[in-house]
């Protein structure tokens, strides 16, 4: 397994809306276990395959404590969405930047799992958020686009003079 490079706000590469995933080979398969080693490593609890410069509709995530209950999902689409929940959410893609964001405490969501067989998952709360977050991403939307243009722009040059600083 390789440890994937994941693109940074504010990088054009994260807007481009992904494409279905259409064929579950072995190559497909790598891509899931690097994307969950990537995440582990950085200390995540989603990906999406946007974020690695991989623009499938593809996502791996888990939010168990003991980091051993990966879920993959193929073509996510929620079906249903109710309730409220308020997370202070981060982002893989925009290091060191926390912000309440508001969104449905309950979704219903189908899509594939990592071998091509049809799911449907029930979430709540954190896994809730997460899914939604995630599948945010292969939409070309960041977290911060729920938030003010100030504070949108405010985190934008904070990671733009980060790159800088590390010769990105």
């Amino acid at each position: 397994m390789s440890i994937l490079t994941i693109l940074e706000f504010p990088d054009e590469r994260l807007r481009k809306i992904a494409k279905p995933v259409n064929n579950i080979d072995n190559s497909l398969q790598t891509l899931i276990d690097d994307m969950l080693e990537t995440m582990y490593h950085s200390g995540g609890i989603g990906l999406a395959a946007t974020q690695v410069n991989v623009h499938l509709r593809l996502l791996v995530i888990d939010t168990s404590e003991e980091k051993n209950a990966p879920l993959c999902l193929m073509n996510p689409e929620i079906t249903s969405k109710d309730g409220e929940f308020e997370y202070k959410e981060g982002c893989l893609s925009v290091p060191e930047s926390y912000e309440k964001i508001t969104r449905p405490g309950h979704i219903i969501v189908k899509g594939l799992d990592r071998n091509g067989a049809e799911i449907e998952i029930e979430a709540n709360d954190l896994l809730s958020t997460c899914i939604q977050h995630e599948i945010d991403h292969l939409n070309g939307k960041l977290f911060v686009d729920y938030l003010s243009p100030l504070k949108r722009q405010r985190i934008k040059t904070k990671l733009e003079k980060m790159h800088r600083l590390e010769g990105k």
